[in-house]
């Protein structure tokens, strides 16, 4: 094929012409419309209208194309962009571009698609083109023909660039006709095929734009033909692409008596073990999508085929859900379920009780412990930090108080512990080091933070650059820790606390915390008066009698759900027993330090 001799299309969006909005896309529209009303002929059971989820014709679609350098999205790039956005049959915007691939285009791709060298030499890179095509997509269903070539380039860019994949719902247009036309019907499913079939307006030529105009016109003729089958939703469409099989429908009526309510939803076996515990906005649709073919993960699609039923628990609002889902999985330990199993099994650092104490790692917490760290490495990187700020030694020996016969530790002779193991430090001269654990784990002093700092610093002038990075890392870790820490036990350190937040219907969430447990939780809807409801959730709320250590019992990761709700805004205080509030001196002064500290690590990440 010839180049083509028509300049590259800038970068950027427009509107549709009137006259393919107003003349064909009112025609698609009509036509998706009366589709969506056909009678099933297709003995799948047909969903309630209150389950339909978003309609076909209320789907905004983006149907795009991309023309490469070759086939391999790890060693290939994007040549073009083509896109088209359209809702309801009609089109209302386009995307178009050339993009500089940063390489030769080999002869064969020249062939077949007509662009050159010449044409991409002053278009925008993909680091200018890619942010921009994702903004157009964003929210939309992506469309294309044979997507996995395309979003594989997609995803392949992102991780390049360091982007996020949105991850969107994906309609291949090649498994869709396969679906839905038989051989006889359409032999091949190639894309050229398939326009002709549907009489494209648009001849695919291997050029994005051009490309994607054609699979927009396949698109709406294979919505036509499912249309007829009952399909009326983007959920049914995602479900009937990859053909669910009739044991799978036939689950579905496990969803049937689940209200469509949050809350927690509980997958039972052959011998009524729960076998996965799960939360939701609507039960009743979410339980049912584990029936269809968009529950794509091996494990749940076998834990499903073991469910003989499934039970719910109804909340007032997603958070009581969270702290329900968080107890009972605890309870159950589903076999499904991969976190939370042992919610109790955070690490904490605290000091041994010995005569020279020094830092260890434990799971059960006590008064004074650092912490709480999801996993032992984390826990163990803030206490490699603890020791350097504070002095205490970093020897594992056991110290007696007294040891005539004693020698220094190998890390004495590295300078880094003073050997209180020979008796070259006494117990007196070791007891600040002690003192400046417990008050910066308190909150009451941060010099051990300055210390860090500076010798931070210090590296940096000396031109030790990996271990100063090594340093900023484990310090980091402290800082969060000790910030997280704080901030949990302040809450967990107040007797009953009640808040309330503004629900999206006009009314209020509330809940009741006791020493960072939630004790009770409810809503008042638009229009109840919301006092009343408060006293009888109080009055009503689970007895907390706290425990020991800094989170008085509570399980750490139910007091950073109670705070991650409490923290959003719009969150309103209704009473509080004490004050609510952080030590002066805690690692809170730090976050300023720790954003700049994990912006300097993401700008090294994206270098490598």
């Amino acid at each position: 094929m010839a180049a083509d001799p028509r300049p590259p299309r800038r970068l950027g969006t427009r509107p549709a012409g009137a006259d393919r909005a107003g003349g064909r896309g009112n025609c698609r529209g009509a036509v998706l419309a009366s589709a969506a009303m056909s009678k099933s002929a297709d003995p799948r059971p047909q969903l309630a209208f209150d389950e339909l989820g978003t309609p076909l014709r209320d789907t905004t679609f983006v149907v795009f194309d991309l023309e490469t350098t070759g086939g391999s999205h790890e060693q290939d790039a994007i040549t073009e962009f083509g896109a088209v956005k359209v809702r309801g049959g009609e089109v209302l915007g386009e995307f178009a571009t050339l993009v500089d691939p940063g390489r030769g285009i080999p002869p064969e791709i020249v062939t077949l698609t007509g662009i050159t060298d010449f044409m991409v030499s002053s278009a925008p890179g993909i680091e200018v083109v890619l942010p921009a095509f994702l903004e157009f997509a964003a929210g939309a269903v992506l469309v294309a023909h044979n997507s996995g070539f395309d979003v594989g380039f997609l995803k392949a860019a992102c991780r390049e660039l360091g982007y996020a994949w949105p991850k969107p719902a994906v309609v291949c247009t090649v498994r869709l006709g396969r679906r839905v036309l038989s051989r006889e019907e359409a032999p091949s499913c190639k894309l050229s095929a398939l326009a002709a079939f549907f009489r494209a307006e648009t001849t695919p030529v291997h050029r994005a734009l051009d490309d994607a105009k054609a699979t927009v016109d396949v698109l709406h003729g294979l919505l036509e033909r499912v249309g007829s089958l009952g399909v009326q939703s983007l959920e049914e469409l995602l479900d009937y692409i990859p053909e669910v099989t009739a044991e799978q429908r036939r689950k579905r009526t496990l969803a049937e008596d689940l209200p469509h309510e949050p809350g927690v939803y509980l997958f039972r076996g052959p011998s009524e073990e729960v076998l996965y515990v799960g939360t939701a906005s609507d039960l009743r649709r979410r339980v049912r999508q584990y029936f269809t073919a968009s529950e794509t993960r091996s494990r749940l699609r076998e834990m499903v085929a073991l469910a003989i039923r499934v039970d719910s628990v109804t909340c007032s609002h997603p958070m009581e859900a969270e702290v329900r889902e968080l107890r009972l999985i605890s309870a159950h330990k589903p076999a499904y379920n991969r976190r939370s199993k042992n919610p109790r099994d955070s690490w904490w650092v605290v000091l041994t009780d010995e005569p020279f104490p020094r830092l260890s790692l434990v799971r059960t917490a006590r008064d004074g412990a650092l912490g709480p760290f999801r996993g032992r490495a984390r826990a163990e990187e803030a206490m490699l930090a603890l020791q350097q700020a504070t002095g205490v030694r970093p020897c594992t020996v056991r110290i007696p108080a007294k040891s005539p016969n004693a020698s220094p530790c190998a890390l004495a002779e590295l300078e880094r512990c003073a050997a209180p193991c020979a008796g070259n430090q006494t117990a007196e001269e070791y007891a600040p080091a002690l003192r400046a654990v417990d008050s910066l784990v308190a909150g009451h002093d941060t010099h051990p933070l300055h210390r860090l700092a500076l010798r931070l610093s210090e590296l940096a002038e000396a031109r030790r650059f990996e271990q100063a990075r090594a340093d900023r890392d484990r310090m980091r870790t402290l800082v969060r820790g000790l910030d997280r820490g704080q901030r949990m036990a302040a809450l967990a350190g107040i007797a009953e606390l009640v808040a309330a937040r503004p629900d999206s219907l006009g009314g209020w969430e509330f809940a009741v915390v006791r020493h960072g447990r939630l004790a009770s939780a409810g809503v008042a809807r638009r229009g109840v008066r919301p006092m009343p409801v408060v006293e009888a959730l109080v009055v009503s709320a689970e007895t907390v009698l706290p425990g020991a250590g800094p989170l008085r019992g509570a399980m750490a990761e139910e007091v950073a759900i109670v705070l991650r709700w409490l923290d959003k805004p719009g969150t309103r205080m209704v009473r509080c027993s004490s004050p609510w509030s952080e030590p002066a001196h805690s690692a809170a002064t730090w976050r300023g330090w720790l954003d700049r500290a994990d912006a300097a690590r993401d700008s090294e990440f994206d270098r490598d």
